[in-house]
């Protein structure tokens, strides 16, 4: 469910027009609903009601500050890949207790950054880490608590590029491998093993890959516990898929449901890491049509939004709808959405059969929160846009859209 709809053929982030907001700030521009954000974090945390848990934001699906804000207001954690997103974390108000670190390549700099700021835990990835993090809490004169993270080999049955749970990806150690590491790591002077994880990818539509997942890892405590290691948090993961298209998503309650009570037998804290679940659906990018053009075999509408404003359409094949901002009852016609980078790849939408906008429309992108503005870049020396957050009928720009002079801000010349 969100705040973005039509009002007598104009769309609204919920009491503010879209169009008004792309006149005010200029265009590409990102919009977002708090409305929507905070009906997503009740929904989700609410649906764990009754299980001991903790609800970790992921912050690599979108690290605006804002938004973090808005997740500490709420009394969540947050799952960080980086120094850099620990960084924001904090800046944010949320509590250095309810961060976990997860990455297959944290860096010294970035373990002492963590083990100083006091982090809940890391989600250990390899042995090599491991050895790392032990050696690096001894020159601390400190102890490190860690989980490991589990590869199940589990299908999450989503695209590739996003699947984390198989034995082919890089990610976690394998689960056969598992009851020799803990051991090692209980013998380890620095090192306090608190919990387990596992995180099979994300866009997961179908339920089962979780329940697999559940009942590898409450089989894996059982071992742990019986060589005598006290596990005591299952860090499950997040991927609970959105509506892009045609996809029929679980509930947050489903998923509460299926992986609930099997952690719940453990005794264990659980940790859940929705992001896209979460701000997914938050968030529109606003684009101006520049042009239409027609070669022989197709029609353009060209946008002043590329790849480097939104690449998951190019990266993935992702689809995002495309609406007019304002509803038009023109000629229906199969277009492609592209943007203004040199590269036949820069599109937003292949082959989608749409009514015919003309230049100076506005079109908005749906379900633009997630994996968009945190992938973001400067490619072709383009600005990158700037974000706004509505309340009720408040707009606060939150980013402000870069300058030509941000582009070289950094290099020494």
């Amino acid at each position: 469910m969100n705040w973005f709809n039509y009002k007598d053929g104009t769309l609204y982030a919920e009491d503010i027009r879209l169009a008004d907001l792309a006149e005010q700030y200029g265009t590409p521009l990102f919009v977002y609903s708090k409305a929507t954000l905070t009906r997503h974090i009740h929904t989700i945390d609410g649906a764990f009601d009754g299980i001991d848990h903790l609800t970790c934001y992921s912050v690599k699906v979108n690290a605006n500050g804002a938004i973090l804000r808005i997740i500490a207001e709420h009394g969540l954690g947050a799952d960080i890949v980086s120094g850099g997103e620990l960084f924001r974390a904090l800046r944010a108000g949320i509590p250095a207790s309810r961060i976990v670190y997860s990455g297959v390549g944290k860096t010294e700099d970035e373990i002492r950054y963590a083990l100083k700021t006091g982090i809940l835990m890391f989600n250990v990835e390899s042995e090599a880490e491991l050895y790392t993090i032990n050696r690096i809490a001894g020159e601390m004169k400190t102890v490190a608590p860690v989980a490991f993270r589990i590869n199940p080999d589990v299908d999450p049955k989503t695209h590739p590029y996003i699947a984390t749970g198989l034995k082919t990806n890089k990610f976690g150690i394998p689960h056969h491998e598992a009851l020799r590491i803990y051991r090692d790591a209980a013998r380890m002077p620095n090192i306090n093993v608190i919990g387990i994880d596992a995180h099979i990818g994300s866009q997961l539509i179908d339920m089962t890959p979780y329940r697999e997942t559940a009942e590898l890892l409450s089989g894996l405590i059982e071992e742990v516990r019986d060589a005598g290691i006290d596990v005591r948090m299952v860090d499950i993961g997040g991927g609970l898929g959105i509506q892009y298209h045609d996809e029929n998503p679980p509930e947050p309650a489903d998923w509460a449901q299926m992986v609930g009570p099997i952690i719940k037998k453990t005794g264990c804290t659980l940790i859940i890491e929705p992001g896209r679940s979460m701000v997914g659906n938050a968030c529109v990018l606003v684009t101006k049509v520049l042009y239409t053009k027609k070669n022989e075999d197709k029609t353009f509408i060209i946008v002043d939004a590329g790849m480097n404003d939104i690449i998951r359409p190019s990266l993935y094949g992702s689809y995002h709808r495309v609406v007019p901002l304002t509803e038009k009852k023109t000629e229906r016609r199969v277009v492609d959405v592209v943007g203004p980078i040199c590269e036949s790849g820069d599109f937003i939408a292949r082959g989608r059969e749409m009514y015919m906008p003309a230049e100076g429309d506005y079109l908005a992108v749906l379900s633009a929160g997630a994996y968009v503005m945190s992938m973001a870049s400067n490619y072709n020396s383009r600005l990158r846009a700037p974000e706004v957050l509505v309340d009720r009928d408040m707009a606060t720009l939150v980013t402000r859209r870069e300058t030509l002079e941000d582009l070289v801000a950094r290099e020494i010349r």
